[in-house]
């Protein structure tokens, strides 16, 4: 069972803040290591999935920037919700808060409706249910 995915960021506390509030998570005290320059929070989802975001110095830029844009490894993370409704309310919601859309709502050769979109950060997501 896969306990946690974790996400490198040069914006901890605007990333942390955008998992919160569109997806309803909650996030840890701050850890700091002020030896290595290490600062983290863990999200908990009500799935019990959590993500960890974590900030350091020196790590590399993100290239995952259009729906073209794709890259060996982690491509994506995928937030799941019941229904067609819900996928459209919360895609409404993103248009709203002015938070690009990349595809969608649709539904998808293997059978979801979903959406594309990418975090401040530039990370693909979907949020999706089973059509």
């Amino acid at each position: 069972m896969i306990d946690h995915i974790a996400l490198w960021t040069e914006n901890l506390e605007s990333l942390k803040t955008y998992y919160v509030q569109h997806f309803g998570g909650v996030a840890n005290e701050l850890y700091v290591n002020p030896n290595t320059g290490f600062r983290s929070y863990f999200i908990t989802f009500a799935s019990g999935a959590r993500l960890e975001l974590m900030q350091r110095p020196g790590i590399p830029a993100n290239a995952n920037d259009t729906i073209n844009a794709q890259h060996l490894g982690l491509i994506h993370l995928a937030f799941s919700v019941n229904s067609r409704e819900e996928v459209d309310a919360k895609a409404a919601e993103f248009r709203a808060a002015g938070i690009p859309i990349l595809r969608g709502p649709r539904v998808t050769g293997d059978g979801y409706y979903e959406f594309e979109t990418l975090d401040p950060d530039q990370n693909r997501l979907e949020v999706m249910c089973r059509a």
